[in-house]
């Protein structure tokens, strides 16, 4: 369960109490929507899914290999069905490499999502075992399926745009110097994080 609205105006209350530029942008551009996605196998197998394509596209691979796997796509039956089979459901041979990745951690126990370790970098380093899943995509994960409250996506460039506006800052802050910014915001920098992809979005409008 991602963070809920509670949490995330408490984080960002606490945050503006000691960065007045925050507290200005989000009386501008308001509070943001949670951003919650289940917990588990089918998060990240979606995640796969959806790389470098359209949300159109990627639910339409999703339809088919439900279709030829069953609901939720279970780990066992993917890693039992042929190339040719998944290929013809719309997943390439790149994904099915990663998709195969998650689904024997899944199965061999290499990876237990009901018990990631507590220490956020401990579990982006788990999470990335898996081919396919790289820093982003694990934080993206803790952060909207289990709602860990201080997770800071520091590479994702609508963060680094978002808040270079909300700080009036002449460049946009490198991922280094973002998670050199946000230190006095721990531990609610999940919340910045989902105000600041709002913000943006809002920018952009």
């Amino acid at each position: 369960m991602g963070l809920s609205i509670e949490m995330i105006k408490s984080g960002l209350d606490a945050v503006s109490a000691i960065e007045p530029k925050l507290e200005a942008a989000i009386a501008s551009s308001g509070h943001p929507e949670p951003r919650i996605r289940p917990e588990g196998y089918e998060t990240l197998l979606r995640t796969i899914v959806g790389q470098q394509v359209s949300v159109a596209s990627a639910a339409a691979v999703w339809k088919k290999l439900e279709v030829r796997l069953g609901e939720g796509c279970p780990a066992e039956v993917l890693l039992e069905t042929e190339f040719d089979e998944l290929r013809a459901c719309g997943l390439s041979r790149q994904k099915q490499g990663y998709a195969r990745s998650l689904a024997e951690l899944i199965i061999s126990g290499g990876l237990d999502l009901g018990n990631l370790p507590a220490d956020d970098e401990d579990a982006i380093a788990l999470l990335t075992r898996v081919k396919g899943i790289g820093r982003w995509s694990a934080e993206i994960y803790l952060l909207f399926a289990l709602g860990r409250e201080d997770v800071w996506p520091a590479g994702d460039l609508a963060v680094q745009v978002g808040i270079g506006n909300i700080l009036g800052l002449k460049d946009r802050p490198s991922e280094h110097e973002l998670r050199e910014l946000s230190e006095p915001w721990s531990p609610h920098r999940g919340a910045v994080a989902i105000f600041t992809w709002h913000h943006y979005h809002v920018m952009v409008m």
